[in-house]
This record gives C-alpha cells, sequence and structure tokens, in this order.
C-alpha cells in the first residue's frame, strides 16, 4: 500500500470512528427507549409514556437542521477539523449527562425536561458532525472513488445503532434483567465518556483538508457561507432537490429498515427485547458491508440510479415484509400445548398505598413449536371506588424459536438492503451537488431535515399510526360494529411509502448527476 493510501486509510478511520461515536451516542436513547419511558416519564399510562419517549428521541432530531446551519456555517468559515471536534465533545457531554438524570420517581417533571434539553443538545451535535465528517473524506478523496471511500462515514450510522445494541446486550446479560432495569441502563450512556475521550485523542492530529485548506490560502472561501448557500436561488434549487429528490427518501427507508422494525417487534410483536437486541442486530452485522458494495457501485455506473433503486424496493415491498414479520410472531398461527398454560395470581397492597389492592395475574403458554408467552397483567382496585382506577398495566413477552429467530434475521437483513442501496452513496452525491466554499453549509441543511426531520420522526409517526388504527377496531368491537382496519399494524408504514414515493419521482425527473460538476 503507498504512503498516499496508508495516510487516506488513516483519515478515514479517524474519521469514522468519531462520527460512529457520535452515532452511538445518538442512538442509545432510541435503543434504550421502553425502559427509557419507565424511567423518566409518569407511569400511570405505559402506551402515553412510550410515544412521551419516542416523541423525546424524536426531538433530537428536529434541532438537528440547525445544528447544521450553526456548524456548517462555522466550518465553511474556520475549517472542517475544528468543527467537528467542538461537536465530538458537545455530544459526548450530553450523553454522559442523560445518563446521571434522577428519575421522574426522585424529581419529578424535571426528569423529562431535563432528558428533552439534553436530547436538543445531541441534536444540535450531530446536526454539525456528519456535514464535516463526509466533507472532510470527500474532499481527501480522488474524485473516481469518492463514493467509496465517504461510504465507511455512511457505514457508521449503522454501525452506531450495532454498538449501542452490543452494550446493551452485554449490560443486560452481565447485571441481570432486574438490576439493569433498574439502574443499569445508565451504564451505556457513561460508557460514551471514554469512547468520545478516545476519539477526540485521535482526531486531534489530523490535519485540516486539503481542498478547504487551499481555497482558504487563495482566499476563496465565503464570507457568508449561510446567505450564499440559501439566499442564492441557483445554489438553493439544489438544495431544495437534495432534500426533496433524496435524503427524505432515504431518511425515511433508513429508519424504517432500521429503527421502526426494532420498535416493530418490541412494542406491536411484543418479541422478547433481548431477542429483538440479537435480530436487529445480526441483520445488521449482515447488512453493513453492502454500505461499501453499493457505494462503491456508484462510482461506476453512478449514484441516482441505484438510490432510487433503494427507494423503490423499499415502498412495493414494506408490507410483504412487515406483514411475514407480523404473522412469524402471531401466536394464532402457533399450536398452543393447553396442559402447559399456568395462570397465577396475587394480591398485595398498591405501591404508595395502604387502603389499594393491586391485583396480579401472570399467564404463561408454551406451543408446540418451542414458541414461550408470558403475559403479566396488574390491576389496581380503589377502595373508594368513587375515584377513576388507572389503567390496567399489561406485559406480554413472546420468546420465539430459533427457526422464526431466523426467518426475522432474514427479513431485517432484506430491509438493510434498501438502506444501503439508499444510502451508501448518498454522502459523495451530495458532497458533489455543493462546491468546496459552501459545501459544509449546503449539504448539512437537506441531509438534516431529510434524514433527521422526515426520517427521525418516522418511529413515533409510524407506532401513532397504528396505535390509533388499533384503537378505532378496538372500540368499533365495543360497540358491535366490524373492525374498519383489517391490518392495524401495517397503517404505520403508509408514512415512509408515501415520503419515499415523493422522493422517488422528484429525484428521477429533476435530478440530473454530474460527478465532477463542483470539483
Amino acid at each position: 500500500m503507498s504512503e498516499k493510501k496508508q495516510s487516506l486509510a488513516y483519515i478515514i478511520g479517524a474519521s469514522s470512528v468519531g462520527t460512529l461515536i457520535e452515532w452511538y451516542d445518538f442512538y442509545i436513547f432510541g435503543s434504550l427507549a421502553t425502559v427509557i419511558a419507565t424511567k423518566f416519564f409518569p407511569p400511570d399510562n405505559p402506551t402515553a409514556a412510550f410515544l412521551s419517549t419516542l416523541a423525546t428521541f424524536a426531538a433530537g432530531f428536529v434541532v438537528r437542521p440547525f445544528g447544521a446551519l450553526f456548524f456548517g456555517r462555522l466550518g465553511d468559515l474556520i475549517g472542517r477539523k475544528y468543527t467537528f471536534m467542538v461537536t465530538l465533545i458537545l455530544m459526548g457531554g450530553a450523553t454522559f449527562l442523560i445518563g446521571c438524570i434522577p428519575s421522574y420517581e426522585t424529581i419529578g417533571f424535571f426528569a423529562p425536561l431535563l432528558v428533552l434539553l439534553l436530547r436538543f443538545l445531541q441534536g444540535l451535535a450531530l446536526g454539525g458532525e456528519y456535514g464535516g465528517a463526509a466533507t472532510y473524506v470527500a474532499e481527501h478523496s480522488p474524485a473516481e472513488k469518492r463514493g467509496f471511500w465517504t461510504s465507511w462515514i455512511q457505514t457508521t450510522a449503522t454501525i452506531g445503532l450495532f454498538v449501542s445494541l452490543l452494550v446493551i446486550m452485554v449490560t443486560r446479560n452481565t447485571l441481570g434483567t432486574e438490576a439493569f432495569n433498574d439502574w443499569g441502563w445508565r451504564i451505556p450512556f457513561w460508557v460514551s465518556l471514554v469512547m468520545v475521550g478516545v476519539s477526540f485523542i485521535i482526531r486531534r492530529n489530523m490535519h485540516e483538508s486539503p481542498l478547504f485548506a487551499k481555497a482558504k490560502a487563495e482566499g476563496k472561501t465565503s464570507a457568508n457561507p449561510l446567505k450564499e448557500s440559501f439566499g442564492n436561488k441557483y445554489n438553493f434549487k439544489f438544495v431544495l432537490l437534495a432534500l426533496f429528490g433524496a435524503t427524505m427518501g432515504q431518511g425515511v427507508v433508513w429508519y424504517t429498515g432500521q429503527f421502526y422494525a426494532l420498535s416493530f417487534l418490541q412494542k406491536i410483536c411484543n418479541v422478547d427485547d433481548n431477542q429483538v437486541n440479537v435480530i436487529i442486530a445480526l441483520g445488521l452485522l449482515l447488512g453493513t458491508p453492502f454500505f461499501v458494495i453499493f457505494a462503491s457501485l456508484s462510482d461506476k455506473i453512478g449514484r441516482k440510479g441505484i438510490m432510487l433503486a433503494g427507494m423503490l424496493l423499499a415502498i412495493i415491498c414494506y408490507r410483504p415484509i412487515f406483514e411475514k414479520i407480523y404473522q412469524t410472531t402471531n401466536l394464532k398461527n402457533k399450536e398452543e400445548i393447553v396442559a402447559n398454560t399456568k395462570v397465577e395470581v396475587k394480591r398485595a397492597l398498591a405501591p404508595d398505598s395502604e387502603v389499594d389492592s393491586l391485583i396480579t395475574t401472570t399467564t404463561t403458554k408454551e406451543f408446540t413449536d418451542g414458541t414461550k408467552y408470558k403475559e403479566v397483567k396488574k390491576v389496581t382496585i380503589l377502595a373508594d371506588a368513587s375515584k377513576e382506577a388507572p389503567k390496567p398495566d399489561v406485559k406480554k413477552t413472546t420468546t420465539i424459536n430459533n427457526s422464526d429467530r431466523n426467518t426475522l434475521v432474514l427479513m431485517v437483513f432484506i430491509l438493510l438492503l434498501f438502506v444501503t442501496m439508499a444510502y451508501g452513496p448518498i454522502a459523495a452525491f451530495l458532497v458533489e451537488m455543493f462546491p468546496t466554499r459552501i459545501r459544509y453549509s449546503s449539504m448539512s441543511l437537506p441531509y438534516h431535515i431529510g434524514n433527521g426531520v422526515f426520517g427521525g420522526l418516522m418511529p413515533a409517526i409510524a407506532t401513532y399510526l397504528a396505535t390509533r388504527a388499533k384503537d378505532i377496531n378496538d372500540a368499533a368491537e365495543k360497540a358491535g360494529q366490524a373492525i374498519v382496519n383489517t391490518q392495524p399494524y401495517l397503517e404505520g408504514l403508509w408514512y415512509p411509502i408515501i415520503l419515499a414515493g415523493v422522493s422517488f419521482v422528484i429525484g428521477l425527473l429533476y435530478i440530473k448527476e454530474d460527478k465532477n460538476a463542483n470539483d
């Protein structure tokens, strides 16, 4: 390997590790959503608590465009390197502090308030990080291999999610589920501080981007990159095309294939949390190399066609794939061993009460294919019957067999393929749309609106749509009417299908590709 290539490999490695850690920090919150919902939000309505957690998770995405504007401007004014050093420290500090916040039981509404504030800081930091890292790597890469080299930055988001699941699994298995749910969930947040420290040491020895350094030496950097990026009609047209013709569709495909698959398995299919983490982790592991494969292919046959093909396949295949996932875990498709069914009822005083009762009914079932099911239903009986009792708390857990697990891994892997097609080439694609002097600002905003806002809101909106469809059916059944939605669990998929469809049409009709236009 030549000295030049070794140097480039070091640049890619150092940039990618830092970006990976920022993604880890950002996604650890989403990976722990089911636990966090019980710690930082009022416990009387678990569904509302989970939706609040997803909304707080989404809040971090909503502020990412503001981080893109602020740090993108800095990156175009003072340089790429120092800007994403600042974002790294900001992200690591915010993540560590989330792990230190007392629970809702201890400090009440200050708990979700502080979580929301720190989530905002995480979003701002990530808004500045990705554009800087992608631009930095692209400006070191030869034009004919830009897709290949920037694809390593593209793998970091998925690997960051994979590492977050791995740390959670190791921590949970080491401490045990009870200790993990009690306090051990904080450890993955604290681990961030060590990872950020290591990345900071690596990155501080990096040099400034050669293209930016050259532009600065020649006095060709922009004095007002935001005005030039978004106030200039010609450039703003490309910002809008990048957003609605590429990053919006890519964003919803990314989050559907990874985070929505995760929450779908947990909340709609009720699969055991540990099994879900294993399924997603294996799917990510198998799918990640395809980021590099499709990005390298884009160096040869173009980027637009591969990205649009990923969106189109997602649009066509989402409903059949999620239907397969649902039916694989559906207990109605399995034969119950009735003789092994057990029901245990316990009655005790309700927490923090000397007169109210708590009845806990635990039902366990076994099926002929090895599937196991456990339902824990907690009903509070108030001594004062004139008061409204809290809603029953029902926790359902399905432990699936190995064959079903393998089927679900395959489904997640196929979803990942769509992600890698839409996401693998996009860093090189965005970099090539804008000139060096305003590149950091111009590419960061459409990326973070498309990926962060449209994509980041996907799990919350889709979960809401599926929950609403189920509630409508329940109300219809209660009223003795026919159900409205025959597949309520698939209703959430309309959000990514429609947005990816809009993006596909705009990208197909209006985006013209020229890899050398802004070199």
